[in-house]
C-alpha cells in the first residue's frame, strides 16, 4: 500500500471517529435519516435514496480540485497521527482500527477494493456534509425570511378584517362551496387577522413581552403568518396547491393550540414578578379579550376550510356544515354538558347536583329549540357555567344530606336565545363580579404548566372570560347575577337569527393604540373612604 493510500485510509478512519465519538447512537441515526431525506425526493425508497446520496457524493467528490483534496487529506492524515488532538489512546485507536479494518474489509484485499472501500467511507462523509450545508442554508433562509416579518405586519396590519355572518357560513358551505374562493379568501385575511394580533403583542409592558411564554406566543403567530404568505402568489387552480393549503392550515391550528393557557401563563409570570398597577392591569385584561377574541375567529375560518375541504373528515350530523350545525339542539347539547361536568364533580366530590330542565319555544310550542350555531362553542360555554354551579353547590351544602338543583331554562324568541342556569352554591359578593371576568382571577388553586401533563384548563383564571368571548363572537353575551347567601343565576345571550349572528372582530387602529397609551385620570366620582371621619367637635 502507498503512502497516500494509507493517507486516504487513515483519513477516512479519523474523519468518521472524530464524528461519531462525539455523537450519541441516535444522534449518529437522526443524522443518517436527516442525510438521506435531503438529499432526495420525499417519495423515494431506502435505497433509492441512499444510491442517490451516493451519485450526489460522488459529484462532490468530482468537483473537488486534486490541489484541494490533497490538502485535506493530508490535514486530516496529520492529525490522526496527533494523539492529543485526536483525544484517543492506543487502546482505543487499536480497536477503531480492527473494526474500521473489518468493516470496509482491508486485511485481504486488491489495492483496487482499498482505493473503492476508502473512496465509498469518503463519499459517505461527504454526503453527511453535503446535509448539514444543505440544513445550513434552510436555517439561513427561513431566518431571513423571518427578518421580514415586521414589514409583513406593518403592511396586513393597515387592513381591518372582514367579518362574517353565521348565513355566509352556511351559504357558502352548502350552496357555494369553492376551494379556490374560500383559498383566495383566506390567504388574505388570515395575514389580516393575524397581523393584527401581533401589532398588540408589541404594544403590552417590555417586561411582558420578554416573558419567555409571550416570546412564544409571538413566534407561533410569526412562523404562522410566513406560512400562509408563501401561498400568496400560487395559483389556486393547481390542485397540489390547494392540498398543501389545507396541510399548512392544520398545522397552524396544531401549533396554536396551547396559545390560551402559554399566554395566560406568561401573564401570570409577569403579575408575579412585577405586579401590576390598575392602569397596567386594565391594558391587560383590554388586550387578552382582544387577542383571544381573535384566535376564535382564526380557528373558525380554520375548522371551515379544512372540515369542508379535507376530504376525509365526515360531518358529526347530517346538518352540519364544517363545524357549524344549521339545526343544533340546544337542549341536547346542555344534556351532553352536564353529564360531563357531572362526572367530574362525582370524581372530586363524590357528589353533584341533578338537573332541572325547561324550555320555552315562543315560535313553536311543541318543536324542539334548534338554532344555528357552532355546538362546540356552545358546549364550552355551558360546560363552564355548571362545573362553576356544582362546585358552588357541593361547598356551599357540605353540611346538608341532599343538594339543591340546578335548575336551566332555555327560552327561544324571535330574535334572541336566553339561557338561564340556576344554582344555589351561596353566591358571590356584588362588587366581586368583574373579579369573575379577569384572567388574573380564580377560586381553584393554579396549576402549572407541563410538558409532560395535558394543559390544566382551571386555576388560571380564564374559565369565565373566554366562556363570554364565545358568546361575545356572534354578538351575543354571557351576564352574571349573583344574590351573596343564595346563589348565582348565569344568563347566556344568543342570537336567534343567522343573519343576526355576525363576527365580533377586534381591529388595530388609532382607537386601539390610544386605550394602550392613555394614563389612569382622576375619577369625576367620589371615592368612598373606607375609615370614617372623626366629626367630634371639639370643645
Amino acid at each position: 500500500m502507498t503512502v497516500s493510500e494509507s493517507v486516504l485510509i487513515k483519513a477516512t478512519e479519523v474523519a468518521l471517529h472524530s464524528l461519531f465519538r462525539r455523537s450519541s447512537p441516535s444522534f449518529v441515526y437522526r443524522i443518517q435519516q436527516n442525510c438521506q431525506s435531503m438529499l432526495t425526493c420525499k417519495h423515494v425508497t431506502q435505497n433509492a435514496s441512499w444510491s442517490t446520496g451516493q451519485n450526489i457524493s460522488n459529484v462532490l467528490i468530482e468537483v473537488l480540485t486534486d490541489d484541494l483534496r490533497s490538502r485535506i487529506l493530508s490535514l486530516i492524515g496529520q492529525t490522526s497521527h496527533q494523539r492529543k488532538d485526536v483525544g484517543v489512546s492506543r487502546s482505543k485507536k487499536a480497536n477503531l482500527k480492527k473494526v474500521v479494518n473489518k468493516n470496509l474489509k482491508l486485511k485481504r484485499i486488491t489495492r483496487e477494493e482499498q482505493l473503492t472501500a476508502s473512496y465509498t467511507s469518503l463519499h459517505w462523509t461527504a454526503s453527511l456534509v453535503l446535509s448539514f450545508m444543505m440544513k445550513f442554508v434552510r436555517f439561513m433562509m427561513r431566518n431571513a425570511a423571518m427578518l421580514n416579518v415586521p414589514k409583513h405586519v406593518d403592511h396586513y396590519a393597515k387592513f381591518s378584517p372582514s367579518p362574517l355572518s353565521m348565513k355566509q357560513f352556511l351559504d357558502f358551505g352548502s350552496t357555494n362551496a369553492c376551494e379556490k374562493t374560500s383559498f383566495a379568501f383566506l390567504r388574505q385575511e388570515l395575514p389580516v387577522r393575524l397581523c393584527n394580533s401581533l401589532k398588540e403583542i408589541n404594544l403590552l409592558p417590555d417586561r411582558l413581552i420578554m416573558t419567555p411564554s409571550v416570546q412564544l406566543v409571538h413566534s407561533w403567530f410569526a412562523q404562522s403568518l410566513m406560512e400562509i404568505l408563501e401561498f400568496h402568489d400560487q395559483n389556486p387552480d393547481d390542485p397540489r396547491v390547494l392540498e398543501e393549503f389545507v396541510e399548512a392550515l392544520v398545522t397552524v391550528r396544531s401549533r396554536h393550540n396551547d396559545v390560551v393557557p402559554t399566554m395566560a401563563q406568561g401573564v401570570i409570570e409577569y403579575r408575579d414578578a412585577f405586579g401590576a398597577d390598575p392602569v397596567t392591569s386594565q391594558n391587560i385584561q383590554y388586550f387578552l379579550d382582544r387577542f383571544y377574541m381573535n384566535r376564535i375567529s382564526i380557528r373558525m375560518l380554520i375548522n371551515q376550510h379544512t372540515l369542508i375541504f379535507d376530504g376525509t373528515t365526515r360531518p358529526a350530523h347530517p346538518s352540519s356544515i364544517g363545524c357549524i350545525d344549521s339545526c343544533c339542539d340546544v337542549t341536547e347539547v346542555i344534556k351532553d354538558a352536564y353529564e360531563c361536568a357531572k362526572m367530574l364533580c362525582e370524581q372530586n366530590y363524590l357528589g353533584s347536583p341533578d338537573l332541572e330542565l325547561r324550555e320555552i319555544n315562543a315560535k313553536n310550542k311543541f318543536q324542539p329549540i334548534q338554532i344555528s350555531y357552532v355546538p362546540s362553542h356552545l358546549y364550552h360555554m355551558v360546560f363552564e357555567l355548571f362545573k362553576n354551579a356544582m362546585r358552588a353547590t357541593i361547598e356551599n351544602h357540605e353540611a346538608s344530606s341532599t343538594l339543591p338543583p340546578i335548575k336551566v331554562t332555555v327560552a327561544l324568541g324571535q330574535e334572541d336565545l336566553s339561557i338561564k342556569i340556576c344554582d344555589r352554591g351561596g353566591g358571590v359578593p356584588f362588587k366581586k363580579i368583574e373579579q369573575l371576568f379577569s384572567y388574573m382571577y380564580s377560586t381553584a388553586p393554579r396549576p402549572t404548566l407541563s410538558d409532560h401533563q395535558r394543559t390544566p384548563m382551571a386555576g388560571f383564571g380564564y374559565g369565565l372570560p373566554i366562556s363570554r368571548l364565545y358568546a361575545q363572537y356572534f354578538q351575543g353575551d354571557l351576564l352574571l347575577y349573583p344574590m351573596e347567601g343564595y346563589g348565582t343565576d348565569a344568563v347566556i345571550q344568543l342570537k336567534a337569527l343567522s343573519t343576526d349572528s355576525i363576527e365580533k372582530l377586534p381591529v388595530f387602529n388609532k382607537t386601539a393604540l390610544r386605550h394602550y397609551k392613555s394614563n389612569q385620570e382622576a375619577d369625576d366620582w367620589c371615592v368612598p373612604r373606607k375609615d370614617p371621619l372623626n366629626f367630634k367637635i371639639a370643645k
